[in-house]
């Protein structure tokens, strides 16, 4: 069996590792678990080192967010599977086997989640991953189960293993040796969308991603950055940088689209007398025309394969045309 290791990212959680990080411990006999903290200010160290003495901590010097975090902190791990798990996230009994034994039986696959349920509606697939994640052909980003804000529940109806395009942040399984090879996350995106890139860059590889129905966790979601502006922002600029380094082809008439796209949506929160999410909106381009010629040199040379997004124009189709699954 494969050495694994569970890296949780920290930055002044202590609440949160104080409800979820002892069924981390206990339920995970088969790993080791490390808290990596972003230069926490509360008591998030001093309670781990008190409390849960068999977590090994790696301590950073400052905030460098979800990507620039899980870098530095990976850069040490030596395990074979790393497991970037949310510090918000119940898991339970037997929820690491499924998961280590297909990457035993199945060495084509680079990443891999479990199936992402809400932990307030255990019924309910939460919005952060949910059964496994797709992309549309302007880069908008949709998971089995979950449509925008329309959460599915669980009937089975997604009780198969299924490769998929990208795996949630929340929950995420990875070679460590395809995390290093792959120079990990892209640390201008700080955090949001780090992980669809990430596996863009996989499936550019010819790796595979999946969702593996048998193992499942519980999220609570928004632990670390709540809704707000800050997270509409991180969103829509991502998003930019996310088509910009990978479309495999047209890469300008898609960004032109997915820009007027976006026009809509500052329209629409105007409308809604929501004007620091508009404004949100208006910074994220602006960051992207500025860091536009940075962003562009990280495209790869390599051949991308053309086959990423599997639907086409979804807001219109979600927005529009009031369908709310796939």
């Amino acid at each position: 069996m494969k050495s694994v290791a569970i890296a949780i990212l920290n930055w002044n959680g202590e609440n949160l590792l104080k409800r979820f990080l002892k069924e981390v411990v206990d339920n995970s006999p088969e790993a080791n678990v490390y808290l990596i903290d972003n230069a926490s200010t509360d008591e998030s160290v001093n309670y781990v080192k008190k409390h849960n003495p068999r977590v090994n901590i790696l301590l950073l010097d400052k905030n460098y967010g979800y990507a620039g975090g899980y870098n530095r902190g990976i850069a040490s791990l030596k395990e074979d599977i790393i497991c970037l798990l949310n510090n918000d996230v119940l898991v339970k009994p037997n929820w690491l086997p499924p998961i280590l034994d297909h990457f035993e039986k199945h060495l084509q696959t680079a990443i891999a989640q479990p199936h992402i349920m809400d932990l307030n509606q255990p019924d309910k697939f939460e919005y952060a991953g949910a059964a496994g994640g797709f992309i549309d052909r302007l880069g908008y980003p949709y998971c089995r189960g979950r449509l925008f804000n329309e959460l599915e529940e669980n009937k089975g109806q997604y009780d198969k293993d299924e490769k998929i395009f990208w795996a949630s942040g929340a929950c995420f399984f990875i070679r460590n040796e395809v995390f290093k090879s792959l120079k990990g996350f892209d640390e201008d995106f700080f955090a949001h969308m780090e992980e669809i890139d990430l596996c863009w860059r996989a499936f550019n590889k010819n790796l595979d991603v999946f969702s593996l129905y048998k193992s499942k966790v519980f999220h609570l979601g928004a632990g670390t950055l709540r809704p707000s502006p800050s997270k509409v922002y991180l969103n829509f600029r991502n998003s930019l940088y996310l088509l910009l380094k990978n479309l495999p082809e047209k890469k300008g008439v898609r960004i032109f689209e997915r820009l007027l796209w976006d026009g809509v949506a500052v329209f629409y929160f105007i409308v809604k007398i929501n004007f620091s999410n508009a404004f949100a909106i208006i910074r994220a381009h602006y960051s992207f025309y500025i860091n536009y010629s940075k962003i562009n040199r990280k495209r790869s040379k390599n051949k991308k394969n053309i086959y990423y997004g599997t639907k086409s124009h979804l807001p219109f189709s979600y927005f529009f045309l009031k369908k709310k699954k796939i």
